[in-house]
């Protein structure tokens, strides 16, 4: 009998966040992959199939709120498996914003499973996070497709789920900038207030602009007190980052504010996600109130 762990990966997360496109890149990458599987019946499974020198040696199993009756036991399934010392246990939790997954929903024509019927509406996609929290925090990564294409989904997949990879290309920062005058930000880990700098819409040649402008960047960027911020940041995050990859955490998010949303967060977070991608991690960036325009 081989004394290889088998690797099992718990593929699940929102309704339309991108499950079928992992489990298709664990297919092609050699993992037995069952969709839809029932918590209660993962141990007989991997008890039939998984252990042995014959085995399927590693397996994805995608497991969701399709499984409305079943799903509550998942979080003890979990716990189980943890403890299990034959197995190699990884949580993949997949999610969006609810804007992208009602998109989604409506370019495929396709039914929530807890729409019942009815039209995928944010109150349906807010009772699923509510569902689906306390696996989320059990999660070992934690992958945000919102601006994501297929592609990249799957050049992430292969930077975090391939042996090989470093652990600045596991790490994944998605940088967010967004305005207080429209809400501050939901479900990120720091928020940071830009509202410190000098505000470009007060320069009149730069106010109808945004902070994908080079101009609105060089003048936000020509303050010292920006510079000094990403120089302080960078420091923190340099502190942090190792610490939470030992705790089993590979997925940051970070939000820029400031009033608007249209000039000095966007354009730090600009900034920031630039240095952040050169440093080596995989980074991806949001500009909440700029996407409501499109």
């Amino acid at each position: 009998m081989s004394t290889d762990k088998l690797k099992v990966v718990i593929v699940t997360g929102l309704s339309g966040a991108g499950k079928t496109c992992a489990a298709d890149w664990f297919e092609d990458h050699g993992y037995y992959v069952v969709d839809n599987m029932p918590p209660a019946l993962i141990p007989n499974f991997l008890e039939i199939f998984g252990y042995g020198e014959e085995g399927i040696g590693k397996a994805a199993l995608v497991v969701d709120i399709r499984s409305e009756e079943f799903f509550p036991e998942l979080r003890t399934m979990l716990q189980v498996l943890k403890k299990d010392p034959r197995i190699d246990l990884t949580v993949l939790f997949m999610e969006a914003s609810n804007e992208a997954l009602i998109r989604r929903f409506s370019e495929t024509r396709r039914e929530h499973p807890l729409a019942k019927g009815g039209r995928t509406s944010a109150r349906t996609i807010d009772l699923e996070r509510s569902m689906l929290e306390d696996i989320r925090a059990m999660s070992d990564y934690i992958l945000d497709t919102t601006n994501t294409k297929v592609a990249e989904l799957y050049e992430e997949m292969t930077s975090v789920f391939t042996e090989s990879a470093g652990e600045k290309k596991r790490f994944h920062i998605h940088v967010l900038s967004f305005g207080y005058k429209h809400g501050i930000a939901q479900g990120v880990d720091i928020v940071l207030d830009m509202r410190f700098l000098p505000n470009p819409f007060y320069v009149s040649s730069l106010r109808n602009l945004t902070g994908n402008n080079k101009k609105v960047q060089r003048y936000v960027l020509k303050h010292k007190e920006a510079n000094q911020f990403m120089d302080q940041l960078d420091q923190m995050l340099a502190l942090m980052i190792p610490h939470f990859v030992e705790q089993g955490k590979f997925h940051l998010n970070l939000a820029f504010g400031c009033t608007g949303g249209q000039h000095r967060s966007v354009a730090m977070a600009n900034a920031m996600s630039q240095r952040l991608s050169q440093e080596g991690y995989q980074v991806t960036v949001e500009h909440r109130e700029l996407q409501k325009k499109k």
